[in-house]
């Protein structure tokens, strides 16, 4: 067993490598049906922001995204057109309009997720409940980690 101070800059670059994959691999599994519904990868990211900043400006949006503003307002235009999302004035300050997802924008993020699930679950239902609780556990604290440093870091 590898003791934890042992870990040196090769352990640091191999689970890099290694989640890198794991989550390319993922993130390609749940794209393949997007083109069966119409949109582009990009267009779904930005669903899923939508999805989570509700009421969401184009300003924010081309923050998350990192692109112009005027490109994050095509891409708004094209979910639009296609009743993905919706553009409505905000009730306190007019001069904002926020962007809203819509029930079928909610419906292609639900499948695209769904797939990605079936697939992971597929991939490794076989390892032993030690293994899958132990994972689980360590990406847990990864997660808790990263999302604990980002939030400082914005602060």
């Amino acid at each position: 067993m590898v003791e934890i101070g042992a870990f040196n800059a090769q352990n640091y670059t191999t689970i890099e490598k290694q989640l890198r994959y794991v989550a390319s691999v993922i993130r390609e599994t749940g794209r393949q049906n997007l083109s069966e519904v119409g949109i582009t990868p990009p267009q779904f990211v930005a669903l899923q922001w939508i999805s989570e900043e509700k009421g969401i400006t184009i300003g924010e949006l081309s923050s998350q995204l990192f692109l112009a503003f005027s490109t994050t307002t095509d891409l708004v235009d094209k979910l639009e057109e296609k009743n993905l999302v919706e553009r409505r004035k905000d009730e306190k300050d007019k001069r904002l309009v926020r962007i809203y997802l819509l029930s079928k924008g909610e419906a292609i993020i639900h499948s695209v997720i769904r797939n990605r699930q079936q697939f992971l679950e597929e991939t490794i239902s076989d390892l032993p409940n030690e293994v899958m609780e132990n994972f689980r556990q360590g990406l847990d604290s990864l997660y808790n980690q990263i999302k604990t440093k980002k939030k400082s870091e914005t602060r």
